[in-house]
């Protein structure tokens, strides 16, 4: 994996100044990459690349890489699995000349093979700039699912972009300016969604879009090059279903186990991880790879017993790491640092101190993000068919009397309480199916943010991101919208966000084999009714792997990775909150009401509501502002 940055210049010739930026934008992507880093010029671009070595640890597939002729550079982010398999169909050794084994050599000679049009055949996750002189283009292109980052900035007619939003913040054209919109969104989401950044001056590049960049024309244009589809296939046969998903899973196993350096897997003990793990054990690798477990200091969150069942089960060597109240405290202003951008997720934290454990045998960490995506294993997938039938059979005045008494509910701080999802359930379920799939997630309602940052709040509702996409998608079933937004929205942005900066912060390549792009189009395929049988979410799935897993793992329940911050505000983490939640930070950010925020902390404190996630949210907003904007020192906490 590795950092990428550059710039176009659209009016004038590249100066003395616009390559000394982009050497300070790379520069600050070397934990991306710290094997190497480099810069090509000419008179129109300057490009950036930082490499961590995976594939040829050799010079000869450094990069920014250019063909024979140098005529076509590319400077890139990523890793694309199916390169060998490509490189094969498409002769591409006999019409050229390799000089690496490295996947991007083959990137840059099937370009020259295809066109642009090469991407569809690619599978994997990437992020790259492609310069071909001889047409006087650039293709700046995010994969489909934006597993890897790109951002990018237009100013003084030059295009500027990079993996992250720290390799902007010190250009000369750069305003530090809050988009306050991005912040609004945010206090509901728990992430910042579609193309905002927490700054009005950057954005960030969709999955499966890219930018054309014509030097010739002096223009720029975005285009979608790839859709994600849902188009059932009903003549699929239910019990080859099994089967096939399984050699499509064990495929995309095994080409994303290659790598010239060790790798590791993450095992959480649920069934997403544990069936990586299966299979790789079935690829009788098991046991070379390292296993890294979180395991939580809070017993209702804790999945220690089920990770020991597959490290029995397929003898990996295995790694755990505890996570304590302390270690949040220690590592909460330094993860943030990497992070770039305010985030909510209750498992950034874990997941940087597992990727720090792991540095220390590892350059390579396989995932199970991305399979609750493609099986719809969440909750909220199965709150949507179980509305269906509540709406219908019960009576509109009964569901109001449910309502009331789920919400006379005591308050539980434990996970996945049953007061929390009566409450949100029944609250929900009286929403159109995009207002109820967001409300059933969100974390702060349009009038609590309101009430928090009265200054700042005239923007568009943020269910609307959901239901604007609901409304605009020609699938023939509900159930196939909700499962694109979950795509387009929470993987993208919160779930990606989450994994590639904590991860590579530690110089770490994470891959998600969930998300091969020949794992997602086969799985799009398979009729809603049967990836969801009744109300049992990865049916396919589970289908797939039941003579792989232990019988334990193959019948949990989805649980993932998570935080108990409700419950450790309470104790051991309270002195910090009443730190960052005092009057005197709140009032610094012009953002933020500071008696909104602090009835949110008392009604958290006396049990009244569990504002964990709200609380988690401000707090995370509050480092970042002291970081990118007030101090403007998170330089000092960059390893």
């Amino acid at each position: 994996m590795c950092g990428i940055s550059g710039l176009f210049t659209l009016n004038s010739s590249v100066t003395s100044k616009d390559i000394e930026e982009v050497k300070a934008m790379t520069s600050l992507l070397r934990h991306r990459g710290p094997d190497c880093l480099d810069i090509f010029k000419d008179e129109k671009c300057v490009l950036g690349n930082t490499r961590l070595n995976i594939i040829d640890l050799t010079e000869n597939a450094h990069l920014p890489m250019s063909n024979e002729n140098q005529k076509i550079w590319i400077t890139y982010n990523g890793e694309v699995t199916n390169f060998k398999e490509l490189k094969e169909q498409f002769h591409l050794d006999k019409k050229h000349r390799f000089r690496s084994s490295s996947d991007t050599e083959v990137l840059i000679h099937l370009y020259e093979e295809l066109g642009i049009d090469f991407l569809k055949h690619l599978t994997g996750m990437f992020a790259f700039c492609l310069y071909d002189k001889n047409i006087n283009k650039a293709y700046i292109v995010r994969d489909f699912y934006g597993i890897r980052p790109l951002f990018y900035m237009i100013k003084r007619n030059k295009f500027y972009f990079a993996s992250e939003i720290k390799s902007f913040l010190d250009l000369d054209c750069f305003n530090n300016k809050i988009d306050y919109e991005a912040i609004y969104h945010f206090l509901s989401l728990a992430y910042i969604p579609d193309t905002l950044t927490p700054f009005e001056d950057i954005k960030e590049l969709q999955g499966s879009h890219l930018f054309e960049v014509d030097l010739a024309k002096k223009s720029v244009q975005e285009r979608e090059y790839y859709t994600i589809d849902y188009k059932p296939d009903y003549s699929i046969n239910e019990k080859n279903i099994g089967k096939e998903l399984h050699n499509i899973l064990l495929d995309s196993v095994r080409r994303n186990l290659i790598a010239d350096v060790p790798i590791g897997l993450t095992l959480s003990g649920g069934v997403d991880t544990s069936s990586i793990l299966a299979l790789t054990k079935e690829l009788n690798l098991s046991q070379d790879v390292h296993t890294y477990s979180i395991k939580m200091a809070e017993s209702s969150f804790d999945e220690s017993y089920y990770q020991k069942i597959m490290v029995d089960f397929a003898k990996p060597i295995h790694h755990e790491v505890v996570v304590t109240p302390r270690d949040v405290i220690d590592n909460l202003i330094q993860h943030m640092a990497y992070m770039d951008e305010p985030s909510g997720d209750g498992a950034a934290i874990p997941s940087f101190l597992l990727a720090k454990e792991a540095k220390k045998e590892v350059s390579v960490l396989l995932s199970g993000e991305g399979g609750d995506e493609v099986f719809n294993a969440y909750e909220t997938h199965r709150a949507y068919k179980v509305r269906k039938l509540y709406r219908k059979y019960i009576p509109g005045l009964l569901r109001k009397m449910v309502k009331k008494t789920a919400h006379r509910l005591p308050t539980s701080y434990n996970k996945l309480s049953f007061d929390f999802l009566a409450k949100r359930f029944t609250e929900g379920v009286e929403k159109n199916i995009p207002e109820s799939h967001f409300f059933w997630r969100h974390v702060l309602t349009e009038e609590e943010k309101k009430s928090i940052m009265p200054n700042n709040c005239d923007f568009k509702k943020t269910d609307s991101f959901f239901t604007e996409l609901f409304n605009n998608l020609t699938f023939d079933d509900d159930f196939n919208k909700i499962s694109l937004i979950d795509i387009k929205y929470y993987f993208i942005g919160d779930l990606m966000v989450k994994n590639d900066r904590t991860i590579m912060a530690h110089s770490i390549e994470a891959r998600f084999p969930y998300m091969d792009r020949l794992v997602m189009e086969y799985a799009s395929k398979i009729p809603p009714n049967i990836r969801m049988k009744g109300f049992k979410g990865r049916y396919v799935q589970r289908k797939a792997m039941k003579n792989y897993l232990p019988k334990q793992i193959a019948r949990r329940s989805n649980m993932g990775l998570e935080m108990p911050h409700s419950i450790w505000f309470m104790n051991d983490c309270k002195c910090l909150v009443n730190d960052f939640l005092s009057k005197k930070n709140i009032e610094k950010t012009e953002v933020l009401n500071y008696k909104a925020v602090d009835n949110l902390w008392r009604e958290h404190r006396e049990h009244k509501r569990d504002n964990g996630r709200a609380l988690w949210c401000i707090l995370n907003f509050l480092i970042w502002f002291d970081l990118f904007v007030y101090n403007k020192d998170y330089k000092k906490y960059l390893m």
